[in-house]
């Protein structure tokens, strides 16, 4: 399997994150990346290849532009203040405040463009979302071009980022930006299938009026767990995509077995829809050790759950959205990647 990466997503270094009341280093960092790597190249999984630049119209074909150019904009507006510290948005529009006009001051912008304060922007925000969305793209290239699977080794994430919201650590949503491209490329539908611990409320947003993306989402409860407000299982698109968003919400503490089980129900939602592409996005938070997460999978449950993605037998690609830093990570990818080698090689045979 092809692997796509760029040392360029590691631009972005952030060092504040809001966490229980505290500023905090963020969990989503860097070293992911290189953990990832390392746990590639220990399992003698794939080949790592450079992602070629895209530019920014296949990002414009899913994102707001003006939220496009807040985001390449708002480094540089913040410390024209003088500001010591990473831009974090402190207001926002609410239900008694509803927000019917943009401000024009960068506090105002951060409100009105951030899903909440969690994710601050920093220097090389900008220039990572750009490397990510490439790396994206490039291993779609590869998928659309050979019919064979590619992994692209996304970061920043991208799927609670919004048509015009960021949030989550995510920026641009590099899955429906991989899943729009697909489409201009002339297929008819395309899932995704998001596995991260978190539910992928951007991906939801963006494209839960449509018939032409089928979302499907295994993820926390957002009764308890992040990001909250969006993924119950009565969320299932509106207008032209109705019927093509489907939620599978999880109680904390699911088990693989639990997981296992509602993945079946989701490959069969696939399979219903008549899909030409499947776009994977993959958190490996689902893991029992990640430290923002609650559900139990182990290691080797990675590899099953590669080798059932692959029974698909659809053109895959696999983008990385979530898995925080701990030592499991590298190992984790590699196992969902070796995992659906095995699953084309037992279904070649």
């Amino acid at each position: 399997m092809r692997i796509y990466h760029s040392d360029a997503t590691k631009a972005r270094r952030a060092r504040t994150e809001l966490d229980g009341g505290q500023l905090v280093p963020p969990w989503e960092c860097p070293e992911r990346v290189d953990m990832i790597l390392a746990g590639l190249r220990e399992a003698g999984v794939g080949e790592v290849f450079s992602p070629a630049e895209h530019g920014l119209a296949p990002v414009l074909a899913v994102h707001d532009a003006d939220y496009v150019d807040f985001l390449a904009s708002c480094w540089d507006d913040w410390r024209a203040l003088g500001r010591e510290g990473e831009a974090i948005a402190w207001v926002w529009p609410t239900r008694t405040m509803p927000g019917r006009r943009i401000p024009s001051c960068v506090d105002g912008r951060l409100g009105h463009y951030a899903l909440g304060a969690d994710t601050s922007i920093c220097a090389g925000t900008f220039e990572a979302a750009m490397a990510s969305k490439d790396v994206a793209l490039s291993a779609l290239d590869h998928v659309l071009a050979s019919g064979e699977p590619a992994f692209g080794l996304c970061r920043p994430p991208g799927h609670h980022a919004a048509v015009d919201q960021f949030g989550g650590y995510c920026f641009f949503n590099n899955a429906a930006v991989a899943a729009q491209r697909a489409l201009d490329a002339g297929l008819s539908r395309v899932a995704i299938l998001d596995v991260d611990f978190h539910h992928g409320n951007g991906t939801q947003q963006i494209f839960e009026r449509r018939s032409d993306v089928l979302f499907v989402s295994i993820h926390g409860d957002p009764m308890t767990c992040f990001p909250y407000f969006m993924g119950h299982a009565d969320e299932v698109g509106e207008g032209d995509g109705a019927g093509y968003t489907v939620n599978y919400p999880l109680p904390e503490g699911s088990s693989a077995e639990v997981w296992f089980h509602v993945l079946e129900a989701a490959k069969e939602r696939i399979r219903e829809a008549g899909c030409e592409l499947l776009i994977v996005s993959l958190g490996v938070d689902t893991f029992a050790g990640d430290p923002i997460s609650a559900f139990t999978l182990a290691s080797e449950d990675f590899t099953e759950m590669g080798r059932r993605l692959a029974a698909l037998g659809l053109p895959t690609l696999v983008l990385m959205e979530g898995g925080y830093a701990v030592a499991e990570i590298g190992t984790n990818v590699a196992n969902v990647l070796g995992g659906f080698e095995q699953g084309q090689a037992a279904k070649r045979g």
